[in-house]
């Protein structure tokens, strides 16, 4: 299967066939499990959620939780690997969109209740972050979830043999930073050791708008 030319080789690397080969080694009940018990503590600290976009959902795990858990609210996804799309165009309440968040203009989309990220601001070329930041906090209307590696200074780590394609930094105070008038509203971590419900060592950031 062929694929656009995106701006960065980490965009590349994931519409490709290394993309492809992540669908099957995450599709397991035991990661659906452990996303509804995620998702679970971070919905309850929000008030009047609807819609909800995720921005590189893969195949959609995520939102398979959040529609067990918000039923009849708004499920929206942006996802660049093709293959990964098609399984979100059944999944999504709402819609499922076929890009990138580089290339998306966020003026043109509608506004989501909560917009949020899981495991994808590691994989964006550090210099594009302040760009996607920016369309994150436009396309949100209330709520803004970072759901990532965390780092209290950037580091590039090796991801299974490959270099340059997995960052660690501190995403949510940087969204912070850049917009004041943002707050955090609740934060947690998820350890790989979990008896019940283990993740892979993520850590969260639930940040609201000033609305």
């Amino acid at each position: 299967m062929t694929h656009k030319k995106y701006q960065t080789e980490q965009e590349d690397f994931w519409a490709g066939s290394f993309g492809t080969e992540y669908i099957e080694r995450n599709r397991t009940p035991q990661l659906l499990a452990s996303n509804i018990h995620l998702f679970s503590k971070i919905i309850a600290a929000t008030k009047g959620v609807n819609s909800f976009l995720e921005v590189g959902a893969n195949i959609g795990l995520n939102i398979d939780a959040i529609n067990l858990l918000c039923p009849g609210k708004n499920t929206s996804a942006l996802e660049l690997n093709e293959r990964a799309f098609k399984s979100l165009e059944e999944k999504c309440t709402g819609k499922a969109y076929h890009g990138s968040i580089l290339d998306l203009n966020a003026t043109e989309f509608p506004n989501f209740d909560f917009v949020f990220t899981k495991g994808v601001l590691i994989h964006i070329h550090p210099d594009k972050l302040p760009l996607v930041y920016e369309k994150l906090f436009t396309l949100s209307s209330q709520y803004i979830c970072i759901i990532e590696y965390y780092n209290p200074t950037p580091a590039a780590v090796d991801y299974r043999g490959f270099q340059d394609k997995l960052f660690k930094r501190d995403f949510a105070g940087e969204i912070l930073t850049a917009y004041p008038t943002t707050t955090l509203v609740d934060y947690g971590f998820q350890y790989h050791r979990d008896p019940a419900f283990p993740q892979d060592d993520l850590s969260w950031f639930l940040m609201a708008k000033e609305i």
